[in-house]
């Protein structure tokens, strides 16, 4: 089967990924906005926030809480048409990014924006950025459609499960609260 997701770069700092999603908006909306549960798109991160508002912190986090992968600040929520946040990877020391994710009722389902702006070129926050914008929309795609990732997503989810005691402990949630 071919790749559903349509990739756009714009230049070294700007990065645009689109997947059109047989769902609704409201399904699509719930599934990137959660806290309730590992988010499967997000590479089975769960987002820790004090509240899902313009100003807020955000973390997304291993699903038992123990490790932070990403840390920033929400931008915009604009329910259920914009969530933008800044992103920082926190095994990194690369500058932040901006990701925005915009949805569109289109053609009887959804398309779904991924844009990532101030890729900070030439860091390997830009390079992973770039590979995994594919991956968010497929996985969004697969769970809104199917009700669940791929089986090799979901292998790749137990990796990241034994990889974590290798985790850097400067990736510990502890180092970063978000109240």
């Amino acid at each position: 089967m071919p790749n559903p997701v349509t990739v756009t770069k714009q230049g070294e700092t700007r990065a645009m990924f689109r997947v059109h999603i047989n769902g609704t908006i409201d399904a699509v909306w719930r599934e990137i906005t959660r806290t309730d549960a590992p988010i499967p798109a997000f590479f089975n991160s769960r987002m820790h926030v004090g509240t899902l508002a313009a100003g807020s912190k955000l973390a997304m986090r291993t699903p038992d809480g123990r490790y932070t992968g990403v840390v920033g600040r929400i931008l915009e929520f604009d329910p259920p048409r914009r969530f933008a946040h800044t992103f920082r990877f926190t095994n990194l020391d690369d500058p932040e990014c901006k990701v925005i994710y915009d949805l569109e009722e289109s053609d009887g389902g959804v398309r779904f924006t991924l844009t990532i702006e101030d890729l900070p070129a030439g860091t390997k926050t830009a390079k992973q950025m770039v590979q995994g914008g594919t991956m968010i929309c497929a996985t969004l795609k697969s769970v809104i459609e199917t009700g669940g990732p791929t089986f090799g997503t979901r292998m790749l989810f137990v990796l990241f499960k034994l990889m974590g005691p290798m985790t850097p402990k400067k990736c510990r949630s502890e180092h970063w609260p978000v109240n």
